[in-house]
């Protein structure tokens, strides 16, 4: 009996098969074999259901949508960059730049004079002292699974939260800083708004704090998130701000339609 060809399967049984592959082996291995291959794999239908398959969307999801392909990808790698956001491994992943007083330091909710955070499910919060305490990371977009052609021609929202509180006895300063930087790490755009002094004796409510970069220049590839504070009394201890819950997510929503993209991940 004579071999039959792949490709002489109808095209809707191709694409099937396609629908079952890892998505960046259709892109790196399978696409570049034929042009029927590359055909079937650049299909809008293929990467909707794909999404469907994956729960990213819904059957009744009406939101347009520029590129299923990109949509995708860009869902599939959706988390939290920070690591180590809400303080449950101690000060692991974070870079102490200041550790002014009596350092950083790690409490349990709500904390003395505080209160509970908004979110149940978290538990602890980084806490400063009486001289500045700064802390950082610095996130790789590469090495989190992000390709250049993704960054700069769909340039994806960049979404920054943080969440801050005083002690209720005491006054405190919190700063911020984000920054979006390129491969030889020139800052391509920031954020960094005015320091918030809360006086002392305050409701010691939890405050969130969110930026979405948009539109920024192309070549971004690092971003550096900084924050902290310090006390406003200079009482030894850790009577400075509280920080949890920080967060920075590549988000799925874009606010241009490119043409569909060709490139692999």
């Amino acid at each position: 009996m004579a071999g039959v060809s792949i490709n002489e399967l109808p095209e809707s049984i191709l694409l099937e098969v396609f629908m079952h592959l890892p998505a960046r082996q259709l892109l790196l291995n399978c696409r570049p074999v034929c042009s029927l291959w590359r055909d079937i794999i650049d299909l809008v239908t293929l990467w909707k259901r794909k999404c469907l398959r994956e729960g990213f969307v819904t059957e009744d999801w009406d939101q347009p949508v520029a590129d299923w392909k990109v949509f995708f990808f860009l869902c599939s790698l959706r988390r939290n960059l920070l690591r180590n956001p809400c303080a449950e491994e101690d000060m692991t992943s974070w870079q102490i730049d200041s550790n002014g007083g009596d350092h950083w330091k790690v409490e349990r909710l709500p904390g003395p004079h505080g209160t509970e955070f908004p979110d149940s499910k978290v538990k602890k919060y980084f806490v400063t002292s009486y001289e500045m305490c700064l802390k950082s990371q610095l996130i790789d977009l590469k090495a989190e699974g992000y390709w250049e052609e993704l960054l700069d021609t769909f340039r994806p929202d960049i979404v920054v939260k943080d969440w801050f509180a005083a002690r209720a006895d005491c006054g405190c300063t919190y700063h911020i800083r984000v920054q979006l930087a390129s491969a030889d790490y020139i800052i391509l755009a920031s954020f960094e708004p005015p320091p918030v002094t809360i006086h002392q004796w305050n409701d010691a409510r939890w405050t969130e704090v969110s930026h979405t970069f948009s539109d920024y220049p192309p070549g971004v590839r690092h971003i550096l998130f900084q924050h902290g504070g310090k006390d406003t009394q200079f009482w030894a201890g850790w009577y400075g701000p509280r920080v949890t819950n920080s967060s920075i997510v590549i988000s799925h929503k874009m606010t241009r339609n490119p043409a569909p993209s060709t490139a692999h991940p």
